[in-house]
């Protein structure tokens, strides 16, 4: 089986993680209207064709290896949309990646962010560790304490504070890093 082709992954609780389809895009437009969604993303999706650019960049970064996005669900009831989880700025050469998430509205306060970062990161371990994949960060503004909670329930400790980009990032940031099983500890 090729580990990138899409397959869904499971995480705890019966959450299901699976590729991106065009049939979410109502589901996305609910998601972004949501203001929480507007204070902590960077990038914004309004509108019937900003929802379809979303998610023809999902399906590209699949093809082109380079961005994994995964719909959150739940075994089941795949059609229902719980948030979006992601590895990114995949870097082989230098071993790095970086990941993100949100969840919707309906989801948070359930579990759900942590379950699917941890399904995410044990993906991104079993199918790039061999290729030389050892640190994966995330980051987020510094006042997202839920945020900072999450990565550190899933192992990714605080790794520095990187300085404000206003205007699209007005606050500092957290950087949190895992390393992943078997990685040197010199990078």
């Amino acid at each position: 089986m090729d580990l990138h082709d899409g397959s869904t992954v499971t995480g705890s609780g019966g959450l299901l993680l699976r590729r991106w389809r065009p049939e979410d895009l109502p589901a996305l437009l609910r998601a972004y209207d949501d203001p929480a969604m507007r204070r902590w993303l960077a990038v914004q999706v309004t509108g019937a064709d900003g929802a379809a650019a979303w998610l023809e960049e999902q399906r590209a970064g699949w093809e082109a290896g380079r961005r994994f996005g995964f719909a959150v669900t739940e075994s089941g009831r795949e059609g229902e949309l719980l948030g979006n989880v992601v590895l990114k700025e995949l870097d082989l050469v230098n071993g790095t990646a970086e990941t993100g998430y949100w969840t919707t509205a309906p989801a948070r306060g359930r579990g759900v962010a942590s379950r699917a970062l941890a399904a995410l990161t044990d993906w991104a371990s079993t199918t790039f560790a061999e290729q030389g994949l050892e640190r994966v960060e995330l980051l987020h503004q510094i006042d997202n304490a839920a945020s900072c909670r999450v990565a550190e329930k899933c192992g990714y400790p605080l790794g520095r504070v990187i300085p404000a980009l206003p205007p699209a990032y007005p606050l500092d940031g957290h950087v949190h890093v895992r390393l992943l099983a078997g990685a040197a500890l010199t990078r």
